[in-house]
């Protein structure tokens, strides 16, 4: 009856189709996977979903992500207040940077790719400035959340000096691997499907082409008329936006080498970016409280703007639910035993992906997929000869599959919330580009595995 494990995330993905409503299909799957852990007692599984949902709050790091999320709805507001973007965007148009849908999108994918020290950091800074960019050139806010997400997530894992690299290290180093630095740094050129979703970005930018869903999304922004922003008056400045996003970004990187005691590496991504927000949030209300007539109401304004952002917030809080209870449930151990049954040891980088893939996607989280299948492809990768760096590079490649494509991913949901796009519609348009760059990673580490 191990299958049972894996039908929750499965109901999740079921109902979000069906209805179209992500907290239904959450809650669906919260209530079976509880269910499931109560000997199927459907009273004490709603129960049991209750003390789930509190438990969330027993985790520093969710209740900082929760919160991170909701202060960032407070950003957002004091900045749209001070008309930053519009003044960011003017500026980039004057210096001719942004000329057309190229140059737009472009300099949103190219700021993913330096902001990569926090995957939140850089999709809200990335997503933020994107917004205003792609409306100038009447480009979706569906093809913003895809560029974002499908630059941000893989630039995490291949730029390993960030919390991620820490956490891998400390995996490899956990499971006895002699020079983990040495073996992770290998792994990078291998991970293939990173690589083919960063290419996949580029040629979409450069190219101004899209198929499937996004195609639909990108024609009817072309139809709709976008109000011109007026003239940029005096909180118009370029300054209200560059100085909270400095803060912001550079604030990061500070209190993360300030929590790692001088190591970027070891510090605490959940706490840097928290405190960098709030330290953003602080100077945004400060640049517009220097007007007097708007001392009154800035407050009332960063609520609303934390109001404004709840629904996002409540996706956050249930996936976290969600992850918390199939991870007692033991889905992700269940779909990793069914990789180790592989009778063909060629096969093993291939299958190591796909399983990786699926249990992200289930999940909705990277990073307990590599604790679960870091730990069991070190030691498929030593009797079976095949090059750990190939093997970890499947796993890592596929754990970044579902964090930044599947709907339960707090990834996902914040890429969707940063670029302004509806969730649902975010998952749909960008799931046909994350499976062909998967196809093509499963061709490559299937040649690869023959060739090892």
């Amino acid at each position: 009856m191990e299958w049972l494990t894996a039908t929750p995330p499965v109901v999740a993905l079921l109902v979000a189709v069906l209805t179209r409503n992500v907290y239904w299909a959450l809650g669906a799957a919260i209530l079976l996977s509880e269910t499931l852990l109560t000997g199927l007692n459907p009273a004490l599984g709603l129960l049991g979903s209750i003390d789930r949902g509190a438990h969330v709050f027993s985790d520093a790091g969710n209740t900082r992500i929760l919160l991170f999320c909701l202060i960032i709805g407070a950003l957002i507001a004091y900045l749209e207040r001070a008309r930053a973007f519009e003044a960011m965007v003017s500026w980039l148009s004057r210096s001719g940077m942004v000329k057309g849908p190229r140059q737009a999108g472009f300099i949103t994918a190219f700021a993913g790719v330096l902001i990569f020290v926090e995957t939140n950091v850089s999709l809200l800074a990335t997503g933020l400035l994107g917004q205003r960019l792609f409306d100038r050139v009447n480009l979706s806010r569906a093809r913003l959340a895809y560029i974002i997400d499908s630059t941000c997530a893989p630039v995490s894992v291949l730029i390993l000096l960030n919390g991620w690299g820490a956490f891998i290290l400390s995996l490899l180093a956990a499971n006895g691997v002699d020079q983990p630095l040495a073996v992770m740094a290998q792994s990078i050129p291998l991970n293939a499907y990173a690589l083919l979703t960063l290419g996949l970005v580029f040629y979409v930018v450069f190219s101004n082409r899209t198929f499937g869903p996004m195609r639909a999304s990108d024609t009817a922004a072309r139809t709709v008329a976008r109000p011109e922003a007026a003239a940029a008056g005096p909180d118009g400045s370029v300054w209200a936006f560059i100085l909270p996003m400095t803060i912001l970004v550079g604030g990061s990187i500070g209190f993360m080498a300030w929590t790692g005691n001088g190591n970027i590496l070891a510090g605490s991504g959940s706490q840097s970016i928290l405190w960098a927000v709030c330290l953003a949030t602080v100077a945004a209300f400060l640049l517009l409280a220097r007007t007097a007539e708007r001392r009154g109401d800035l407050v009332e304004t960063g609520f609303k703007g934390m109001g404004d952002l709840l629904p996002a917030v409540a996706i956050i809080f249930l996936a976290l639910a969600l992850g918390d209870s199939l991870k007692s449930l033991g889905t992700g151990a269940f779909i990793a035993q069914l990789a180790s049954s592989m009778p063909y040891n060629w096969a093993i980088p291939a299958v190591l992906f796909v399983a990786a893939s699926i249990t992200s996607f289930t999940t909705g989280t990277s990073w307990g997929t590599y604790g679960i299948l870091v730990p069991l492809a070190i030691p498929l990768a030593a009797g079976a000869g095949v090059p750990l760096p190939l093997v970890l590079a499947a796993v890592l490649g596929g754990g970044v599959f579902g964090d930044h494509c599947s709907p339960i991913s707090d990834t996902t949901i914040i890429a969707s919330l940063a670029s302004g796009c509806d969730h649902l519609e975010h998952v749909r348009t960008q799931i046909p580009y994350a499976l062909l760059a998967g196809a093509g990673a499963t061709l490559f580490y299937l040649a690869a595995g023959l060739l090892s």
